[in-house]
């Protein structure tokens, strides 16, 4: 497995990453990678730094120090919108669907930085296919969905944009386990159909179970990370986290 990663692109290359929350150092000096296709966790307490490490990446917060390239590009200087242009996708914690605007409304929003008309409109018909709920609730308004349904309308939301990443913040957060069952089946299809992911997740267990590799971020460092099969072994990841 290891040996197969070293022959992988990277596509994301985080190189000691510094960011403060004012006084606060929220990340101190992190780094990680994620290969081209795969599923990467990043697990650790409620505080470690692992929403700051995303909306890094996404260019909402601005790093003190450090690196970050996307396909051996330097973006940390990017703007949001050129981020999203890019190719990489953010689903935020909490979903942030726009409530008062219908179902159809946000996800032609998704698109917001595309201009090609005709493919917006057939990749809107495949938001609908890979998410028949939203279809049926299409003219709906956004703030009127469930839990469930809200998550399934933030990412069919970010697949508008074609990533080729997509940063997925807590995607079972409140949500009943039939429906973190059908979350977690979706993004292991769009895995798939070839997004990669970087995802954090609460439940370790789960985010490790559909992942490939994994870091654990504690108090704004990464002491270690592995294969994911190998951390749902490993002794201070099952005392820590997997209860």
């Amino acid at each position: 497995m290891l040996r197969q990663m070293a022959e992988q692109r990277v596509l994301l290359n985080v190189d000691q990453l510094k960011v403060n929350y004012g006084a606060v150092q929220a990340l101190q000096g992190v780094s990680l990678q994620v290969f081209e296709g795969e599923i990467v966790a990043l697990i650790g307490a409620n505080g470690a730094g692992k929403s700051t490490m995303l909306r890094a990446v996404s260019r909402i917060l601005k790093p003190l120090e450090g690196t970050i390239t996307y396909d051996n590009q330097d973006i940390l200087r990017e703007r949001p919108d050129t981020i999203v242009r890019m190719g990489i996708a953010h689903v935020p914690e909490g979903r942030r669907v726009l409530t008062r605007l219908s179902v159809e409304d946000n996800l032609k929003l998704g698109a917001y930085t595309r201009n090609d008309a005709k493919a917006i409109k057939d990749d809107l018909e495949q938001q609908f296919v890979r998410f028949p709920r939203l279809k049926e609730r299409r003219a709906q308004l956004a703030g009127t969905l469930s839990g469930g349904e809200q998550q399934m309308l933030a990412i069919a939301r970010a697949l508008m944009s074609r990533p080729r990443l997509l940063l997925l913040d807590e995607p079972s957060l409140g949500l009943a386990p039939i429906i973190v069952r059908d979350i977690f089946n979706i993004i292991r299809e769009l895995n798939k159909e070839g997004v990669t992911i970087l995802l954090i997740e609460q439940n370790a267990q789960l985010a490790l179970n559909a992942a490939h590799r994994g870091y654990v971020i504690e108090a704004g460092n990464i002491p270690y990370f592995d294969v994911a099969s190998n951390l749902i072994h490993d002794e201070r990841v099952r005392k820590a986290y997997l209860g």
